[in-house]
């Protein structure tokens, strides 16, 4: 009966912590030189984007778990304080969560957020992007940016990033990136 029981916890456990998206089957995160996927999305403000209307920027198209949690409200602020020195090196800085827009509202009012955050209530960017998952039955996109170039290819991807220092990172692998473009 404890092997049975300790089975059943087992199984309860490694179906309660699996960090994967085990729903339809995902395409693949894209890599650099790929190019990056489609989508149609509407920002906090109810104007919709997609990657068209970026083209010949920098896209900075970032993909976060949710508004207003501790690393999500750091990571939009870090990006926020470096946003200008982002579109001085010609890089667009998007958003991305499954929150709807008047949640993306609020969190951008509250945090003086000046760039578009993409509501992906239904999860399909984050899916074409390989970064939808759940946790205890709940959807969310994984913190992961992509760094586009201006003619729509990934240039770089950054996986599992630190919310602190993450835009730092991009502007410096940014300016790189451009110097030996």
């Amino acid at each position: 009966m404890r092997r049975l029981s300790f089975l059943l916890l087992l199984g309860l456990l490694t179906g309660l912590l699996a960090p994967a998206y085990a729903g339809d089957s995902a395409p693949p995160m894209p890599q650099a030189g790929q190019a990056a996927p489609d989508f149609h999305l509407q920002d906090q403000n109810g104007k919709w984007h997609m990657p068209a209307d970026h083209k010949g920027h920098w896209v900075v198209l970032y993909f976060y778990p949710k508004d207003f949690t501790p690393g999500c409200t750091t990571e939009v602020c870090t990006f926020r304080d470096d946003v200008a020195k982002l579109r001085q090196q010609g890089a667009d800085v998007l958003g991305v969560s499954l929150d709807d827009v008047t949640s993306h509202a609020e969190f951008a009012a509250k945090y003086h957020v000046p760039f578009p955050l993409l509501s992906d209530a239904d999860g399909a960017t984050a899916r074409a992007y390989g970064v939808l998952t759940s946790k205890l039955g709940f959807k969310y996109a994984r913190r992961t940016t992509f760094l586009i170039d201006p003619q729509g290819k990934i240039a770089k991807v950054y996986p599992d990033v630190d919310p602190e220092k993450h835009s730092a990172q991009v502007l410096s692998d940014l300016a790189t990136l451009k110097a030996s473009s």
